[in-house]
């Protein structure tokens, strides 16, 4: 058997050192080298999101438990402690790994306009950071996951340092020792699930539903704050507007599109996964967490000055749905919210992406954004204007987008765990004011007399559009998401003693 999965994450990784002379010797060549590597990414990705797909009824008979394309090798030398290399994907993780291929693609494509300096470490650490976020969400050893966690944020914290705005060193900073204090919260409740159960093991499917219930309270509360710095969620988020506002666009998209999901999933697969029972009693608890989320995010990203900084707490009210969502089904065991917290880190990826993107190239062509300097967008840069509008609509939740669908079920999911929860449909309403309020100041509004912009040309308005393409297939097809996840769900949730 072809080790699909191992390919899949080695493969970007494997070619950060050859990207990186190529790109010393000719810069065009090896543009084009690691457009191919993501490219085949993206392929392999592909195969693999449309094989859990269609075996998504019976994932038991090609691989270990619910999950698909498992490969497992013994470490023999450490292997008595449950130290094992042993990847898989299923219904929740098969959607980040396409949504991380596809988005790492049009970042770099990207990347060839808003990047002029340093090429060839800058493309040799996005490859770096493909092939690390690709390892969190397939693998299914605690150990090999906490590798591929830490292993994360060396490329994101030099890519924000190196290629950001004038606050970069800062901003790449506090990145580090948030996400790095995370790290290690993290890892204090791994520890306590390796050490609770008889044999230990870090073997995902062999923990699930065998830690005692007496001891899952405390490493809960310890992965779910690791988890949710890395989201974010408040009160963890602080780190989050510096790095999103400094970083570059093609970075930006990673961290929000891409990084964001990682505490999303380690909220579902191992908090929720490997203390269910903890879970289901706490979860009235991270359903508040996550609904401040939501409202700080979008009342803060009111009073933003700025594009980034109202995207990136758009982005922070988009990442307290899926933590609601997720610990509504914990609570109520209803589905529906954690299968919209799903559906919702797979579009959140794309509107992110496209929103940040497009703020790249509105600073790259008008030189500045800032939502007061910006008038006539529609006259100065069209082609941009057009996009932003439709990717605000994303960002709102309006149909024909996927993202109405997400947060119709995390809201359902939520008013089934208590009716108080319909208070969450505000959010959108909220998100809707002051997107229409920014596009008719920076969009509809008339030009100032003899302003100019650079509108967004070839290649890279080809690739805009291509971002809400996922955004409007989940709105009429979200099966393709929903129908895998829905077997995950069911079995996380079948863990809880109610």
């Amino acid at each position: 058997m072809i080790p699909i999965l191992s390919i899949l994450l080695l493969l970007p990784m494997a070619a950060s050192g050859p990207a990186y002379l190529i790109l010393r010797r000719n810069k065009k060549v090896g543009q084009w080298f690691t457009m191919g590597i993501t490219g085949a990414v993206l392929l392999i990705a592909l195969y693999v999101f449309y094989y859990v797909y269609t075996g998504s009824s019976g994932l038991a008979s090609s691989g270990i438990g619910q999950y698909a394309l498992t490969e497992q090798y013994s470490w023999v030398s450490i292997s008595s402690f449950g130290v094992n290399y042993l990847v898989g994907v299923d219904g929740l993780s098969s959607p980040l790994v396409l949504a991380t291929a596809i988005l790492t693609l049009f970042a770099v494509v990207g990347s060839r306009t808003l990047i002029d300096r340093s090429e060839p470490s800058y493309y040799a650490l996005v490859l770096l950071f493909e092939g690390a976020i690709i390892g969190v969400f397939v693998s299914l050893n605690l150990v090999l996951f906490y590798f591929f966690w830490d292993l994360v944020m060396l490329p994101m914290f030099f890519l924000i340092g190196l290629w950001g705005g004038d606050r970069r060193k800062y901003s790449a900073m506090k990145f580090m020792i948030f996400i790095f204090t995370g790290s290690m919260i993290l890892l204090l409740a791994l520890m306590a699930a390796y050490l609770g159960v008889s044999p230990a093991t870090f073997d995902i499917p062999s923990l699930a539903g065998r830690i005692p219930a007496s001891i899952q309270y405390l490493p809960l509360l310890a992965s779910f704050i690791g988890f949710g710095i890395k989201l974010p969620v408040f009160p963890f988020h602080s780190w989050l507007p510096d790095a999103y506002t400094q970083a570059p666009a093609p970075v930006t998209v990673l961290l929000a599109g891409v990084q964001s999901a990682m505490g999303g999933y380690g909220i579902i697969r191992i908090s929720i996964g490997l203390f269910p029972q903890a879970s289901y009693q706490w979860a009235w608890a991270f359903m508040a967490v996550g609904l401040v989320t939501m409202f700080y995010g979008a009342f803060v990203a009111i009073l933003s000055k700025d594009l980034k900084s109202m995207f990136a707490y758009t982005s922070i009210a988009g990442m307290g749905f899926v933590v609601f969502g997720a610990f509504s089904s914990a609570a109520s065991g209803s589905p529906l919210g954690m299968e919209g917290s799903i559906l919702e880190m797979f579009v959140h990826a794309f509107t992110a992406g496209s929103l940040f993107m497009l703020a790249g190239y509105i600073q790259k062509g008008l030189g500045t954004t800032e939502i007061s300097a910006l008038k006539g967008l529609r006259n100065l840069v069209p082609r941009a204007g057009t996009l932003l509008v439709f990717a605000c609509a994303g960002a709102m939740a309006l149909p024909p987008f996927g993202s109405f669908v997400a947060e119709v079920l995390v809201i359902i999911g939520g008013i089934d765990a208590t009716p108080y929860s319909a208070v969450a449909i505000l959010v959108p309403v909220m998100v809707g004011g002051y997107m229409l309020w920014m596009i008719r100041k920076v969009v509809l509004s008339p030009a100032e007399a003899g302003a100019s912009g650079v509108d967004v040309q070839g290649v890279d308005f080809g690739v805009l559009v291509l971002y809400l393409v996922p955004l409007i297939i989940m709105m009429f097809f979200s099966v393709l998401v929903l129908g895998p996840a829905a077997p995950v769900v069911q079995h996380i949730l079948g863990l809880v003693v109610r």
